[in-house]
């Protein structure tokens, strides 16, 4: 009986695991840093950014997403409106390597296969993981602790794409904010129990970091399933 089920879920899901469109491209653009250290404008890009990014299109209104990201992060008190940051005067650059998974859904259909052009906006979320240095401050400068960790996170992200001119191309601009799970990035509350007494700012709020940019991805594969052309 187990042959006849493993017979019948191949003839069923081979084929469309075949039938499949995906993109594969590039991000560039600019990042951010929110938290306890410089400014806390929520889009101001300040860094730049660059990654690459892998689709998974299952139908016109959803598609499995991959990224790796890099940028250096920054903050500078005398650039926040804060006047109490501004008399403290920190600053800190940290770089990190992000790793996210998720899903991207569209607002209207996005038919690959179409002779129309297609546009949409669309979300995307999922689980992200960063990987950073690890800093602490001592007498008002930034200190490496010569250790790294990873903040684990949210993205959630806004955008907008379009089919172009060029075949295959696809056009997209969009603004990703990433909530965290740590409050370490700006060297805030060290990651050493030992100097714990070196914490400041708002232990009760974590980090987050936006990315905004333009994507352009080339898509490749097999006609999906859900093409009726």
């Amino acid at each position: 009986m187990r042959y006849i089920i493993l017979i019948i879920f191949s003839i069923c899901f081979v084929p469309n695991l075949h039938a499949q469109i995906y993109e594969g491209g590039l991000f560039l653009g600019g990042s951010n840093f929110i938290g306890d250290v410089g400014s806390t404008t929520y889009i101001a890009p300040n860094k730049p950014a660059v990654g690459l990014l892998l689709k998974w299109n299952r139908s016109p209104r959803h598609s499995f997403r991959a990224s790796i990201m890099y940028t250096e992060l920054e903050g500078n008190d005398s650039k926040s409106s804060d006047p109490r940051r501004i008399a403290r005067n920190y600053d800190f650059k940290n770089s990190i390597l992000e790793f996210s998974v998720g899903m991207e859904f569209t607002f209207l259909d996005f038919d690959l296969h179409s002779t129309d052009h297609q546009m949409t906006p669309y979300l995307y979320t999922g689980i992200s993981t960063a990987r950073h240095n690890n800093y602490y401050f001592q007498n008002n400068i930034q200190t490496s602790e010569n250790l790294q960790s990873w903040a684990y996170g949210i993205p959630m992200v806004l955008g907008f794409k379009t089919t172009t001119m060029i075949d295959g191309v696809i056009f997209g601009a969009e603004i990703g904010v990433r909530y965290t799970f740590s409050d370490e990035i700006d060297g805030s509350v060290p990651d050493a129990p030992s100097r714990e007494s070196l914490s400041f700012g708002n232990l009760n709020s974590n980090d987050w970091y936006v990315f905004s940019g333009i994507t352009l991805t080339y898509t490749f594969g097999q006609k999906p399933c859900y093409s009726d052309y």
